[in-house]
């Protein structure tokens, strides 16, 4: 015990069978904002209050609409209910301002509302499709496939559907795909441009309230108007005197006049519409009248009653908007960050093999042909502390000696005396105990 001599190891003398290089560094990457869905929508339409309001990009004429009935109720109040008030009764102000907010509030509502967007097909479903429609069956490249449409039946009646290009579906019943805005729109009536957006199954309602409303709001205020010059045209003043006394009755006059006829006609279309269940696109092509081709052939859609239509059309519930506005997109951070957390192990398991001391260092570190020499021990190479003599294990018990080595390590370090009985060890000298280990070691070999 006394002859044991102790070796330092320098961890960065080690040598290793295959290196691993440390981690690159990865560029640090800034958050991105995540994206909502309105800014990415592929339609063409314009969003406001971040994806809550929705208007079709062609909307130049939604401004003209607002600023002529502004304009014209401004005029109004301004110049003719003073005198009405004065000469006949304070409650025609009352009822022009109800009409008034009721133009305002269902205007707003049709051109900020979605009209029943239906979203686009995914590319996993377009390619779906679009497999069943060209190859139904497998067959050869030289089949063609029938038209891109499908029957269903509705009360007992059959109706196609047809295949839409542009966002690769196939467009439930009484859906169109409106050319302005560029998407398939559910219940599709008709494209407005006074107000700004299409008019389908969510917002139908309100546009037919907007139209009614503007209808008694323009009749009342030409009657107010009239009613007004030929109070001032009394008393042999002459309609001219009329006139330059209030100007600006002139000018409502005109507006209204002019409005009026194509307003109330359009409310009426509509009321006939609304009391057969129909909508303008059905109505013009004549899908249920005859027109098409089609002989008696009446509409699926009808409830055979006006009062179960009107009701089925303007108060049944508000269907929900299929389109996500305010969603946020899938990002794909997730997939960047997964090889950082498969190399981070690796590279700490290879510091911490070279600043711990364990079993197979030890091992490792014994048959190392660097460790040829002892070093002095006035100078150190390294500052690990000093490891006690590794003497090579016996090829038929390894475990019991390296048991039996710790054990007299330990008792070393404490001083403790050895009695007679114990088992003696053999005495090898530095160069047979390399010599063996190399011709034991089939790992030796290989890095020699």
């Amino acid at each position: 015990m006394k002859n044991r001599e102790y070796q330092q190891i320098d961890p960065q003398a080690l040598a290793t069978p295959t290196p691993t290089p440390p981690p690159r560094p990865l560029p640090e990457h800034k958050p991105r904002r995540a994206r909502r869905r309105w800014e990415v929508f592929p339609g063409k339409n314009r969003f406001y209050c971040d994806g809550r309001m929705i208007v079709a990009r062609q909307s130049g004429v939604l401004p003209l609409t607002l600023g002529l009935i502004l304009l014209t109720s401004g005029l109004f109040f301004i110049f003719d209910c003073p005198f009405l008030v004065k000469h006949l009764t304070s409650c025609i102000p009352a009822i022009g301002g109800v009409l008034f907010v009721f133009v305002i509030i269902s205007l707003l509502q049709t051109s900020f509302t979605d009209p029943g967007i239906l979203p686009r097909a995914t590319p996993e479903e377009a390619a779906d499709i679009e497999k069943q429609i060209d190859n139904p069956t497998g067959s050869s490249s030289s089949y063609r496939p029938p038209p891109r449409t499908k029957e269903v039946v509705i009360n007992q009646q059959v109706v196609k559907l047809k295949y839409c290009f542009t966002c690769k579906i196939f467009r439930p019943p009484r859906t169109s795909h409106c050319s302005l805005c560029d998407n398939c729109v559910e219940r599709f009536d008709h494209h407005c441009p006074w107000v700004g957006n299409c008019v389908g199954k969510r917002n139908y309602r309100f546009f037919y309230t907007f139209i009614v409303s503007l209808s008694f709001l323009t009749a009342f205020i030409f009657g107010c108007v009239t009613t007004h010059l030929a109070l001032r045209s009394q008393g042999g003043n002459g309609l001219v005197f009329a006139l330059q006394a209030s100007p600006a009755s002139a000018l409502e006059l005109v507006v209204c006049f002019f409005s009026v006829w194509s307003i109330l006609g359009l409310s009426g279309f509509h009321t006939y519409l609304v009391a057969t269940n129909l909508t303008t696109n059905e109505d013009i092509k004549g899908s249920w009248s005859g027109k098409s081709g089609n002989e008696d052939v009446g509409n699926p859609y009808s409830y055979n009653s006006i009062i179960k239509n009107c009701c089925s059309v303007l108060c049944g519930p508000m269907p929900p908007s299929l389109i996500d506005r305010r969603g946020f997109v899938p990002s794909d951070d997730s997939v960047q960050t997964s090889p950082v957390e498969i190399e981070l192990p690796a590279a700490k398991n290879d510091i911490n093999m070279c600043t711990q001391g364990t079993k197979g260092l030890l091992e490792t570190a014994s048959r190392s042909p660097l460790l040829t020499s002892s070093c002095p021990q006035a100078k150190p190479q390294a500052v690990l502390e000093p490891l006690p003599e590794i003497v090579p294990e016996p090829p038929k018990t390894p475990h019991k000696h390296h048991s039996h080595h710790r054990s007299k390590a330990k008792q070393s370090t404490h001083h403790t005396p050895k009695t007679s009985n114990s088992s003696p060890r053999p005495h090898h000298s530095h160069s047979s105990r390399r010599k063996d280990s190399k011709n034991r070691d089939p790992k030796f070999s290989s890095l020699r």
